[in-house]
């Protein structure tokens, strides 16, 4: 099967982050980036996937600066075997309706007459969440797509798929999709694997694609900022709260003065 993985380069979330001087967003100098979480368990279920059968191709593709070649580079020591990188001033700044629209030309014109069998995404990224840019993904390519899947099958030999969607107060829904389809994946749907030296040593002579703007026949005034109808106005760090009341005497003073607060101060009981 061949499959097409959409992954994106995040800030590391345990990095020291500082908003940027225009407020609008972070500072980016000297923070790490790493492949955002649940584009990790994208990828790993792509290659599962490839793998369950006797041929299969993993095409990984990702939109940003030149740093997000380090990401695709991880993605081909994995296992991918071919990474296209979207790479244009154009590209910036987009929102999930541009970022999607420019993935999907992307895709296409990779594609070519044999096509994906399945496209794969994370659920949403770490640093904005939109937690929607594989759903547009799904539109603008014309294809089903299910979202926070858990789990997926693939049945009657690559024409359908049998996927797990993770839904509220611990219940689970179950849906048959007709390959192909894009596939929004939850962290934990699987283990990640790591990269072997000889899958480092390997990436190094994969193909690594560059496409811009012009390469997908799309109108810079369609992506980026430029393409986007949400626009980040500034960031910020939650504000310190105030007010905090420390409870004196043993726990059993603390607690009946806790519940007496509870009841006329914040009268939640």
């Amino acid at each position: 099967m061949r499959v097409a993985v959409c992954i994106k380069q995040v800030p590391d979330t345990e990095a020291r982050l500082q908003v940027a001087a225009d407020g609008r967003w972070i500072d980016e100098e000297e923070v790490p980036f790493v492949i955002n979480e649940s584009d990790e368990y994208a990828l790993e279920e792509g290659l599962r996937i490839a793998e369950a059968g006797e041929t299969g191709e993993v095409v990984v593709f990702s939109l940003g600066p030149q740093r997000v070649t380090e990401a695709l580079r991880k993605a081909l020591a994995l296992g991918a075997s071919r990474a296209v990188h979207l790479d244009d001033d154009a590209f910036a700044g987009g929102d999930a309706l541009a970022t999607a629209r420019a993935l999907a030309a992307a895709i296409s014109k990779e594609a070519g007459d044999e096509g994906f069998d399945v496209v794969l995404t994370g659920s949403q990224s770490d640093d904005v969440g939109y937690g929607s840019t594989g759903s547009v993904l799904a539109g603008h390519l014309g294809l089903p797509h299910a979202w926070l899947v858990m789990g997926v099958e693939v049945e009657e030999g690559g024409k359908s798929a049998k996927v797990t969607r993770e839904m509220e107060a611990g219940m689970n829904e179950i849906l048959r999709l007709a390959l192909p389809a894009v596939i929004e994946v939850q962290a934990g749907i699987n283990k990640p694997r790591y990269a072997s030296l000889k899958g480092i040593m390997q990436a190094k002579r994969k193909p690594l694609d560059s496409l811009g703007a012009a390469d997908l026949g799309i109108d810079a005034g369609q992506l980026g900022a430029a393409g986007s109808r949400l626009e980040v106005v500034s960031v910020g760090f939650p504000e310190s709260g105030e007010g905090a009341q420390i409870l004196e005497g043993d726990p059993a003073e603390a607690a009946r003065a806790l519940v007496e607060k509870l009841q006329k101060e914040a009268r939640v009981l």
